[in-house]
């Protein structure tokens, strides 16, 4: 296990991250952890400040990053979707009629996603649906007391966690788990007025994400890898006496204000 570990008065660039890396105990895989986000107290404030990913402040919306519709991961990830979007009731999702047509499109690169309704995925129930807004298939979910996990599409359920995976000439599999960045939506992440992981108001958890996000961490990368994971980062300041973790780009740059 190797990371870099930062004076608490050290000056490093203003996007420094730390990261922290370890081999898989079961494959061939190296995993790779953005420290600096997973220790941040970020947490998604969808409906409570939120402004969405569209050109300009849409506070009012209350779309979130749902505005688009979500990029499917693959086929698997389609059909587990369209088999949950047959149990929801009129209770949970506003547009249940319109998805009786389907509720997956393909683009013209070929890429599947969820359809949209009004501007918006056909999934998210909007402000005047009696239940309020928010994703229907986390409405079942918290109806039936399960995880979302199983009934969100991937990037749904991980966002802003990113998972990518790289294989290298050998076999060996170098795998990153960081935070989602506007580049990551490609060109048209330029445009978005407002992305929370580089948002302020976004920083105000009372927890780290590496616990807040328990569930999704594990789901990603396996309850043997997170447990690993959380420890390092539960022992590091004993380890490290007199050092600090390298706090979050966004969170320096608001105490810099300040």
């Amino acid at each position: 296990m190797s990371t870099t570990r930062f004076a608490p008065m050290a000056k490093v660039p203003r996007e420094t991250h730390e990261w922290v890396s370890f081999d898989d105990p079961d494959e061939r895989r190296t995993w790779l952890f953005d420290v600096t986000f997973l220790t941040s107290n970020w947490q998604c404030i969808f409906g409570a400040g939120c402004q969405g990913v569209l050109t300009g402040p849409a506070e009012d919306l209350v779309q979130g990053c749902c505005s688009y519709g979500a990029h499917f991961t693959d086929k698997a990830d389609a059909k587990r979707v369209e088999r949950a979007a047959k149990t929801l009731t009129e209770d949970q999702w506003q547009f249940k009629s319109r998805g009786t047509a389907g509720v997956v499109r393909t683009t013209k690169g070929g890429d599947q996603m969820t359809r949209l309704v009004k501007g918006a995925c056909i999934f998210l129930n909007r402000p005047d649906f009696e239940r309020g807004p928010g994703c229907a298939l986390h409405v079942a979910a918290l109806d039936r007391g399960e995880s979302y996990i199983t009934l969100k599409p991937d990037v749904c359920w991980q966002l802003p966690l990113r998972r990518d995976d790289e294989v290298l000439e050998d076999g060996h599999v170098l795998t990153r788990v960081t935070q989602w960045e506007r580049r990551n939506w490609g060109k048209g992440g330029d445009d978005f007025h407002w992305w929370c992981t580089e948002a302020p108001e976004a920083f105000t958890g009372t927890s780290r994400v590496v616990d807040s996000m328990r569930d999704e961490l594990s789901a990603m990368c396996g309850e043997k890898v997170y447990r690993r994971l959380a420890a390092y980062l539960d022992d590091l300041s004993s380890r490290a006496p007199g050092m600090t973790s390298l706090p979050h780009p966004v969170t320096r740059r608001r105490s810099a204000r300040t």
